[in-house]
This record gives C-alpha cells, structure tokens and sequence, in this order.
C-alpha cells in the first residue's frame, strides 16, 4: 500500500500547539491519520516519542530565529 502526502501549509498565528496553546511551529502527521500540532518547547520534548508515530514531521521552528523579510539590512 501505498499512502501519498499531500504537501503541508506553512503554519500560521493561527495554528496553536495542543499541549499548553502556544503558537505551533511543528505539525505531526501520524502513521494513523491525524495531525498534531507542537511550539517548539512541546516538540523537542516529545520529539523521541513522535518520531517513532510519525509520518511527516513538518518543523518550522528556524523561523523563531530568523530575520523577518521585512527586516531592514542593519536588523537583519
């Protein structure tokens, strides 16, 4: 069998962790069929765990470092 992905949207303000609430940056599309959705603190924790049940891990977590593209040159 097999199972096709269709590719994930980026996550937005919207999209909120299911452990405390916080802004998701990590969407976990498991083996099963569902998604969860993880901050960057839930998902490093839980990161052993959900790689073991997980058919896509989308990680989005560089964007907490990176300069927004409406950064000037000196901020960036």
């Amino acid at each position: 069998m097999t199972t096709v992905l269709t590719p994930a949207s980026q996550l937005t303000a919207a999209d909120r962790c299911d452990r405390c609430g916080a802004q998701a940056y990590l969407r976990v599309v498991l083996l099963s069929g569902g998604e969860l959705l993880f901050c960057a603190h839930h998902g490093r924790k839980f990161e052993p765990e959900l790689k073991k049940i997980a058919a896509e891990i989308q990680d989005e977590t560089e964007r907490l470092t990176s300069a927004p593209a409406t950064a000037s040159e000196e901020e960036r």
